[in-house]
């Protein structure tokens, strides 16, 4: 059964993120003026790559011949880590929705990490948001951020 949700919960959310950086607006209507309800970083976003990895790919022969060469990563370091962040930022939505401290949800996402975020979304049952824009506005004041709610 959810929750009732108190004053100081805000009903509707604004996530406004990229691989770095999530700030979550509330407001208590889809039109109401944003208040910023609380921030999540992702330290590892900022990290050189060189400093996310434990070592060096290793080295091989070539299948056919005399050749050796050396072996690159499967993984990229940075996009693990986005997906990591984004599956942060959908278990929080999701404690939220099911608690009642949040009703809806607008997503405002750089096209790069958006992806990540569906994926993470996806995976968090009936969670989804009202409103999906692709655009880095992390940098953005929150009255930038409303009114590009507002032209959608």
């Amino acid at each position: 059964m959810a929750q009732k949700a108190t004053a100081k919960e805000k009903l509707f959310w604004a996530v406004v993120a990229d691989e770095a950086r999530a700030i979550v607006y509330g407001h208590d209507t889809k039109s109401g003026p944003l208040s910023e309800v609380f921030t999540l970083d992702n330290e590892v976003a900022r990290m050189k790559a060189s400093e996310l990895t434990s070592d060096r790919g290793g080295r091989s022969f070539d299948s056919g011949g005399e050749g050796r060469h050396a072996m690159g990563q499967k993984n990229d370091p940075h996009r693990q880590a986005a997906a990591r962040f984004a599956k942060t930022i959908a278990v929080k939505i999701s404690k939220a929705k099911h608690s009642g401290a949040c009703r809806e949800f607008a997503l405002v996402a750089a096209p790069r990490f958006l992806g990540e975020l569906r994926t993470a979304l996806n995976t968090m049952p009936k969670v989804d948001p009202y409103l999906e824009i692709d655009k880095d506005m992390v940098a953005a004041d929150a009255a930038a951020i409303r009114r590009l709610l507002d032209s959608v």
